[in-house]
């Protein structure tokens, strides 16, 4: 396992922060963070036309770069040090990864070159009332009638789902769990924004009554693709994390060492090292279990990927709440305000604790898949 960056992923990494230094500063999160769309439309389509971040580990003969996971990874490692605000990780991390993990190579040649280009906003609508992200949680319903398949039912939690122009749905037919497409202006779709703790990342619930479909490959096969959707999702959310948890360790380093207390900086205070110290070791292990995740992937060991996967969100989740926490502690009185950007990062790393699952979830299904 080679956990070292080619000079290539160097440059993309430079790139991408230089990018993000401009269009998502801290002013830019927190107006984003109020806009209700939660996201800029010209500053998405300049990621995907000046830097191409959207079709990135798209395959090129559906318009994308054909990069790999780690070349992915390093920019959702990047996204999460900024806090971008945008579908980016709905679009990518998990419609367009269902996509090409779906046995449906008609729907990949319509629908993935729109991602691509930046045209099209998408996002996966697995989970519902219940939060699970397991296959027995699906309840939504599909049926088959003249004209084509219906879905009935709720899908909450849906990332981005209030503005999306493609929705993934998975929903049960008589065969089990299968994948179709909705179109924003589909009738009988109603999307209803949801309150969330992190405003920097927005969710919707979404109701379906008696909604026309598209199904996406065989019926009652959709799972196996969706699991594997949801481990590639596990592993860039994990590099995400550690991007902000590093931002929230430099932000309190820097805080260290230009705040003074009694005629000298608190950095010098041992108590102060040591908590730095610890962050730093979280971030660290943090690092390597997402690194390691995303190697699996670009190796194509499923196996090694869903294990991965699992120790790697299990790990970066509780890692970068740990760490954005800390920085709150090493501020002070001024990390608790809401001027200060601190909150922000603690925000986020509680969002992305559960998003995908909680931690002690993964750790169940990391114990499943060791066999213990």
């Amino acid at each position: 396992m080679d956990l070292t960056f080619s000079e290539e992923q160097d440059e993309l990494r430079k790139v991408v922060r230089s990018f993000l230094t401009r269009h998502a500063t801290e002013a830019d999160v927190r107006r984003l963070a109020a806009d209700p769309s939660g996201y800029d439309p010209v500053v998405w389509r300049r990621m995907a036309t000046e830097i191409g971040l959207q079709g990135l580990a798209v395959p090129e003969k559906y318009g994308g770069s054909g990069f790999g996971y780690v070349d992915l990874g390093v920019v959702f490692e990047e996204t999460g040090r900024a806090l971008l605000c945008a579908p980016y990780f709905a679009t990518v991390a998990l419609a367009a990864e269902t996509l090409l993990r779906c046995d449906d190579e008609r729907a990949r040649g319509d629908l993935l070159p729109g991602i691509a280009s930046g045209a099209t906003v998408a996002t996966l609508a697995l989970t519902e009332e219940s939060g699970r992200w397991d296959e027995a949680a699906i309840r939504l319903t599909a049926h088959d009638e003249a004209g084509g398949w219906r879905l009935t039912g709720v899908k909450t939690y849906v990332l981005d789902g209030h503005l999306a122009d493609l929705l993934l749905v998975a929903a049960r037919t008589p065969s089990g769990v299968s994948l179709f497409a909705v179109e924003s202006g589909a009738p009988g779709l109603a999307r209803t924004p949801l309150p969330t703790l992190d405003q920097t990342r927005k969710q919707a619930r979404v109701e379906f009554t008696n909604t026309p479909a598209r199904l996406l490959g065989p019926e009652g096969a959709a799972w196996a693709a969706l699991e594997r959707t949801l481990a590639t999702a596990s592993v860039l959310l994990a590099a995400e994390q550690v991007g902000g948890a590093v931002a929230a360790l430099d932000a309190a380093v820097e805080y260290a060492k230009i705040r003074e207390q009694y005629g000298r900086p608190i950095g010098s205070f041992q108590g102060i090292k040591h908590k730095c110290a610890d962050m730093l070791v979280e971030i660290e292990s943090a690092r390597s279990a997402a690194y390691g995740g995303l190697w699996a992937l670009d190796a194509g060991d499923e196996a090694e990927t869903a294990i991965s996967a699992a120790l790697a969100q299990a790990f970066c989740s509780e890692a970068f709440t740990k760490v954005a926490g800390d920085n709150i502690q090493v501020h002070g009185g001024i990390g608790f305000t809401w001027e200060h950007p601190a909150h922000l990062y603690l925000k986020r790393a509680k969002s992305s604790e559960v998003l995908l699952g909680t931690p002690s979830y993964h750790r169940e299904l990391l114990a499943a898949r060791l066999g213990i």
